[in-house]
């Protein structure tokens, strides 16, 4: 069976079926959540949903099981809640990916806002077309998903289209405006096929006002454990179970929660507590694994996968990707090793994508564990 790529993410009033029901999600402002909201949206996802929250690789947490029957009354309660734009539309061109350690007034701050201030000024982009606010002491987002990034140069802002070597200086006062002009770029010379600024600037010669400038230095992702802001958690594959999250937030006091791209959550003001649902210890084994939900709970998974992972993290070095269809809609970079569900068994793909050509097909589990180091 071919995986169908629906080529656009479910959202709040355009949620997406699963084999377990709607995917509503939630895109939270300067990606927080106050604890309220946050409490809040536990309820929702424990009434209307099948009591998990998906944390996604975009910073955005997902709502799964929810009956159709219940959408509308879920849409009440987010509304309620403060975390819905009144407009369809816009909500929908709320793809703002930014650096989660921030500072309340810094830069990254500030731009995010007023991004999210001029979203009614950009063109009609594809659905998963994204922004990246990258404006800490040095860049953390390169290797999440944005099609144009703002982030700090070797001497101050840069703006940067993706897969762009180097990008263009711009100030706080005009980078939301060239952020703009750069999206309108984009639509004006895209084809009704090119979704993605890396695949444009692949077949289109990035125009050289908007080169040049070279980007700074690269740190890795935060790790679980304290931050300036309170406490980082991690969370196995992205998942969230709703009744554990409200009980952390309520045990640790934590003031808001903050959303990250590398299935990792902040905790503001919180107080270190361990109620053995989340990872709190940096280099666990499970923050190097991805995994989709797997069989059954979407249509077009053709294996189990989550419990295969936890299986294999302790033995596998490096990272592994575990996928119940070729389209690897957990992770789109390659893996040192991808596991790919076909019939009710896996291909293996190594240094590869979901859909690479395997090294070994129609391998069961058992055969997983018996082929010993995966590297």
């Amino acid at each position: 069976m071919i995986p169908e790529v629906k080529g656009w993410c479910p959202g709040a009033y355009r949620p997406m079926m699963s084999g377990d029901g709607l995917v509503v999600r939630v895109r939270p402002r300067l990606a927080r959540l106050t604890a309220r909201q946050a409490l809040g949206l536990c309820t929702a996802a424990a009434r209307r949903g099948n009591g998990t929250i998906d944390l996604t690789n975009r910073a955005n947490l997902q709502l799964r099981g929810v009956v159709e029957a219940d959408h509308a009354a879920l849409l009440e309660e987010l509304a309620a809640l403060g975390v819905l734009d009144a407009d369809p539309a816009l909500e929908m061109r709320r793809n703002i990916l930014m650096t989660p350690l921030y500072d309340a007034g810094d830069l990254t701050e500030r731009l995010a806002q007023h991004l999210t201030d001029r979203l009614a000024d950009l063109p009609d982009l594809p659905a998963k077309f994204g922004f990246a606010i990258d404006t800490g002491l040095t860049r953390m987002l390169c290797g999440c998903s944005a099609d144009i990034r703002l982030e700090r140069g070797d001497r101050g802002l840069i703006l940067r289209a993706d897969g762009a070597a180097t990008g263009r200086r711009v100030t706080e006062a005009d980078a939301i405006d060239q952020m703009i002009a750069l999206a309108m770029w984009f639509a004006a010379t895209r084809d009704p096929q090119t979704r993605r600024m890396a695949r444009l600037i692949e077949e289109r010669e990035l125009p050289e006002a908007w080169r040049g400038a070279e980007p700074g230095p690269v740190t890795p992702p935060c790790h679980p454990g304290a931050c300036d802001a309170g406490m980082i958690y991690g969370a196995p594959f992205g998942q969230l179970d709703a009744e554990a999250l409200a009980a952390l937030i309520r045990q640790t006091n934590a003031t808001a929660l903050r959303v990250t791209p590398w299935r990792m959550f902040v905790l503001e003001g919180a107080t270190g507590s361990d109620i053995g649902a989340f990872i709190t210890t940096p280099g666990d084994p499970l923050l190097a694994i991805d995994a989709c939900p797997g069989a059954p709970y979407c249509p077009q998974a053709q294996a189990e996968t989550r419990a295969t992972a936890r299986e294999l993290a302790p033995r596998v070095r490096g990272s592994l990707h575990v996928s119940g269809c070729a389209k690897g809609c957990a992770r789109n970079t390659p893996a040192d090793i991808t596991l790919v569900g076909r019939d009710g068994r896996f291909d293996l793909v190594k240094h590869g994508c979901a859909g690479d050509e395997p090294t070994m097909r129609a391998l069961t589990a058992t055969d997983l564990l018996r082929l010993g180091d995966l590297t």
